[in-house]
């Protein structure tokens, strides 16, 4: 009686363990999968090298913008002029890269240094209040990406912005993104915003009107919108322009 029992468990388990390894199977297998697609998807990444000869026609910010106001049922009529990097005023050049990315000529598209600042400043904070994101991983995402800021997202755009550094010049780079950002409704990119803000072209802007266009930059729709806060404008303007001194061009500018 004992030898039958010992059988009928050993049974029991040999009819589980076909249904459990079916289970991995099917667990492995879709794992594979998800990792196939994720390679695939970085695989086919833009690398920038397009914008060595031409300017972009669109960028994903752009379009979504556009499809924003097509929800809601207005006429978006994007205000963009493309400038060269020799027709925009060093001025606004220093004023941005105070205000965004001081250290832009000394790092290879990730700022390290500013980076950990962040994560200790959320850390105390306990929320996201400080970004980190240098000029080159701003351009990445206004070009090809999302608003997301899902994990995947911040992965592709960290490919990205490598990309951007390898195949651009420093100068180029900030050509591309002074005259492809957002600088209000409809309003894109540097010579539109000088043109819409301060009636002038952006090759004759001050340092003080560069600091008011620059101080604009990390959210020009709402929190710094110069129509619905003035004041968060003004202050960022007087720090920037604090900031301006300390910036420094190649000397081959």
């Amino acid at each position: 009686m004992p030898s039958k029992k010992v059988n009928a468990s050993t049974k029991v388990r040999k009819q589980k363990n076909p249904k459990g390894w079916s289970f991995k199977r099917i667990f492995l297998f879709l794992f594979l999968l998800g990792c196939g697609y994720l390679a695939l998807e970085f695989l086919f990444l833009p690398t920038g090298k397009e914008l060595i000869t031409g300017n972009p026609t669109s960028t994903t910010m752009i379009e979504a913008r556009k499809k924003e106001a097509l929800n809601q049922g207005k006429v978006f009529e994007p205000k963009q002029d493309w400038q060269p990097i020799n027709q925009i005023s060093t001025n606004l050049v220093k004023a941005v890269l105070a205000g965004e990315d001081a250290r832009f000529f000394q790092h290879n598209g990730f700022d390290t240094e500013e980076l950990k600042k962040a994560i200790e400043k959320d850390w105390e904070e306990g929320r996201f209040v400080r970004g980190a994101s240098t000029i080159s991983q701003q351009l990445a995402k206004n070009l090809y990406l999302s608003e997301s800021k899902n994990p995947i997202r911040k992965l592709k755009e960290a490919a990205i912005t490598y990309y951007l550094e390898k195949n651009l010049s420093k100068k180029r780079l900030l050509e591309v993104y002074l005259n492809v950002i957002e600088w209000g409704d409809g309003v894109f990119g540097a010579e539109a915003a000088a043109r819409k803000y301060l009636g002038k072209s952006i090759s004759q802007v001050s340092s003080n009107e560069a600091a008011y266009l620059a101080a604009m930059i990390p959210n020009p729709r709402t929190v710094y919108n110069p129509s619905k806060n003035p004041k968060k404008v003004a202050r960022r303007q007087n720090l920037i322009l604090k900031r301006m001194n300390a910036v420094k061009l190649p000397k081959k500018w």
